[in-house]
């Protein structure tokens, strides 16, 4: 069960969130964005994942090539945003670097994983808001900063 704490209100409201065991990361960090009405924000995270599944945008395909993972993993890195998706909606994206118990590492766009024993997450929201819009030339939809 993912705990929260917020550390300071003003100029940008931060955030601290714990992830434990057997939480999914990517559905916990965008119920917070929902449940705190996030128009923008930033985050890193370091922690452990018992498994995880990363993706490759293949621009050709327009789609994420899948890789899962089935191992135990450390998270060295997590960084990510949250911006308003076309209809309103906070949407996370997260980009990780898991590292394997031969110091082995894979990367990319992170789809889903399952925390094992902790993420430490740092979300900072910032005072303004961010949307995306569809991008045709990719099939992606990418942050807008005019809109």
């Amino acid at each position: 069960m993912m705990k929260s704490k917020q550390l300071n209100a003003a100029p940008e409201r931060t955030y601290v969130l714990v992830l434990e065991s057997g939480d999914e990361a990517m559905s916990c960090l965008g119920r917070f964005a929902r449940e705190q009405r996030l128009d923008a924000a930033r985050f890193t995270a370091i922690g452990a994942f018992s498994d995880a599944v990363l993706g490759f945008y293949d621009l050709e395909r327009r789609d994420y090539l899948r890789t899962a993972v089935h191992e135990q993993v450390e998270l060295v890195s997590l960084i990510g945003d949250v911006a308003l998706d076309a209809d309103g909606a906070p949407k996370v994206h997260a980009h990780a670097m898991l590292a394997r118990r031969d110091a082995s590492a894979c990367g990319g766009h992170l789809i889903e994983a399952h925390v094992r024993p902790t993420l430490e997450v740092m979300l900072v929201e910032s005072p303004g808001w961010l949307r995306r819009r569809h991008d045709a030339a990719s099939g992606l939809a990418l942050i807008d900063p005019a809109a």
